[in-house]
């Protein structure tokens, strides 16, 4: 089973992996998810380095992601986890929000990132976005991106690969793109552009195959990184 599903009442439950390195948390996350239906806990392990086997052998759609681990950090498990083929969804959910680690982990292919506080309906809630297909990008996030991009301006050379990048794209799966970069959700976009649901996905599908990504999230990045997300 993989992350791209729809996330409806006669679909099996969401299949989620576990990986930090105090027990107690993980065992915290599990009775917090042990309430919720449509959300099964497949797995928990305590490090970086076993993740790749646990997702081979228990199949999650999302798998919850430490940072700080001994052997092997949340961030390079992440990498690893994207690289393979059909790779569950990742959300990074750590007690740091530094701008560093906001942006290695959506870099490294993490479909959302929440701190470790976030209430436990808002955690449920952002595994079932993530699984459904919809990046969980919060606006405080959003507005850290932005800051940052803003600050690194004429001195970041990613910017103007971004943009380069960007220019190969069409007029509408530019349009997409932007939105993309905004958080908005699919059906927003839609009503934005007057497009059904359907076609703003096979616009987000072609964005990832012409951009090499993997993800929504790297969608956003780039916009950002181009400096042509809208602060409003």
């Amino acid at each position: 089973m993989t992350a791209a599903r729809k996330v409806i009442g006669v679909n099996p439950p969401i299949r989620v992996l576990i990986v930090d390195d105090d027990a107690l948390v993980r065992a915290g996350l599990s009775m917090m998810l042990s309430g919720a239906e449509d959300v099964a806990v497949v797995a928990d392990v305590a490090d970086g380095s076993e993740v790749v086997p646990a997702v081979n052998e228990h199949r999650p759609d999302v798998v919850l992601m430490d940072i700080r681990m001994p052997r092997l950090d949340g961030l390079a498990a992440t990498e690893r986890l994207r690289a393979r083929r059909d790779p569950p969804e990742v959300i990074i959910l750590t007690t740091f929000d530094t701008d560093d680690h906001i942006l290695r982990a959506m870099r490294a292919g993490a479909s959302g990132f929440l701190l470790k506080h976030t209430p436990p309906p808002d955690i449920v809630r952002a595994i079932r976005r993530v699984a459904a297909g919809e990046p969980m990008l919060s606006p405080a996030v959003l507005r850290r991106m932005m800051t940052y991009v803003a600050d690194a301006a004429g001195v970041d050379p990613r910017q103007a690969r971004a943009r380069a990048l960007l220019d190969r794209l069409s007029d509408g799966e530019r349009a997409v793109a932007l939105l993309v970069g905004q958080g908005k959700t699919n059906g927003e976009i839609g009503r934005e552009l007057s497009l059904s649901v359907a076609t703003v996905k096979a616009y987000v599908s072609r964005l990832l195959t012409k951009l090499d990504l993997n993800n929504r999230v790297q969608i956003a990045l780039l916009v950002h990184d181009a400096g042509l997300a809208d602060p409003s």
